[in-house]
């Protein structure tokens, strides 16, 4: 279909991108479930902390698969039918994980639901590139995270009183029901190009001599960029912070060493993913304003990691204190959000899809190595101790040796944050 009006109207363009935005809430409310049903689980499969650190991070392993296929897919198939399969394998695999009787099946489902939820932020940003001016790139990253903590924000307090009211398992099985009617509704509603609708795009279609690579040259090609590796090592420092704390290991740690309950701790974790979330936002804002990527993002690394031995190191904070220090602290590592839009900065636009997926596997590494490793570190210091459920309970030696990790990953960001090339903003050729 030949264009025969003008760019989409900006509502049209949110309309058919909060389509993709649904699976992302989806997966986000996926990723930090087990955070909240830590004692259940640990309880009905025996597990370590290593073990549940592993249970855990099997959504990043199949996720973090995902992005290069789903950055090289999302370039030739289109955001549509990507996010279509992934919403109705997240569907199936959430469904597994919730009738699941060994823990084997239970990470099976974990690894399905990593993988096809996997596929929803780089399609959302392909659809961003499409169906909206390039200025709103930033914002629409900053504003798809934001709705993924919506998401998170679900599976913290409200997930906890619901897995008491009805059990854990009826709350997944209801999960899956909700994912399969969202991938009908991204079939029948989305489209990869207004071209389709009858408007003009925003991508720059006519690619020139490239356009016709296949899929592996344009992955041989993106690697050839200084930033895409650089950009992919970065980002876990930011992340590995919310996603260990806020995802998994935040909740039974402020449950045992600041007296909260379950759901107390749920939503004070929450507070950092919202923080985090709004944050980004405004990260993207100042970047464009100042017209730089790297000084943001440096600015931001070296804040958080000053904020996160606040929290590991100085213990006995009051309620207002934590939860000012938490909204600090998401706040900083937010910067991570940068990190999309430097990386498609980087490359040719026609490649956008890819280096994204490369740079969201780089996000995504954060979580997928910092929860089972930090399980991992609490089990060697674990004294014995139980809890009144048979859950393994870590005292604050433990914590602070398993948290003090990830000042490791801010030295090596750092470092490779400093001998990235800046892009002032402006999309390569």
């Amino acid at each position: 279909m030949s264009p025969s009006r003008g760019y989409p109207p900006a509502s049209l363009a949110w309309f058919v991108w909060s389509l993709g935005a649904a699976l992302y809430l989806i997966a986000f409310y996926q990723r930090v479930a087990p955070a909240v049903l830590t004692q259940e689980l640990q309880r009905e499969f025996a597990l370590t902390g290593a073990a549940l650190g592993n249970l855990s991070a099997f959504y990043f392993y199949g996720y973090v698969a995902m992005q290069i296929p789903t950055g090289l897919i999302a370039d030739q198939w289109g955001p549509r039918k990507l996010l279509t399969v992934g919403a109705a394998l997240t569907a199936a695999g959430t469904l597994l994980f919730a009738l699941a009787p060994t823990v084997g099946l239970a990470n099976a489902g974990r690894l399905a639901i990593g993988a096809a939820a996997g596929v929803a932020f780089v399609a959302m940003l392909k659809l961003a590139s499409h169906w909206m001016p390039a200025r709103q790139f930033a914002l629409a990253s900053g504003v798809a995270l934001f709705v993924g903590v919506m998401g998170a924000t679900l599976a913290g307090a409200p997930l906890r009183l619901a897995a008491d009211a009805m059990g854990w398992r009826n709350v997944m099985v209801a999960s899956a029901a909700l994912t399969a009617i969202v991938a009908v509704a991204i079939w029948l509603v989305a489209r990869d190009d207004p071209v389709e609708r009858g408007y003009q795009s925003y991508f720059p279609h006519d690619t020139g001599a490239g356009g016709g690579a296949s899929v592996w040259q344009g992955l041989r090609t993106v690697l050839g960029y200084r930033n895409t590796i650089l950009l992919y090592l970065i980002p876990g420092a930011f992340s590995g912070i919310t996603l260990m704390f806020a995802g998994l290991w935040g909740v039974p740690f402020l449950v045992t060493h600041y007296g909260y309950s379950t759901a107390e701790a749920a939503t004070l974790a929450s507070v950092l993913l919202i923080s985090w979330s709004a944050a980004s936002i405004v990260w993207g804002t100042l970047s464009h304003r100042i017209g730089r990527r790297r000084t943001p993002m440096i600015a931001g690394l070296v804040v958080s990691q000053a904020l996160w031995a606040a929290l590991v190191f100085v213990p006995g904070w009051s309620r207002p204190a934590l939860v000012v220090l938490l909204v600090l602290l998401g706040i900083a590592t937010a910067a991570f959000i940068l990190t999309f839009t430097y990386a498609k900065e980087s490359v040719p636009a026609r490649l956008a899809g890819t280096v994204s997926g490369i740079a969201n596997m780089g996000v995504m590494t954060g979580g997928m190595v910092m929860q089972p490793l930090a399980g991992w570190v609490l089990d060697r210091y674990w004294t014995g101790a139980l809890t009144a459920g048979g859950a393994r309970l870590y005292d604050l030696a433990a914590y602070r040796t398993a948290f003090s990790l990830v000042f490791v990953w801010g030295f090596v960001s750092l470092a490779c944050l400093l001998l990235t090339k800046e892009t002032h903003c402006k999309q390569a050729a």
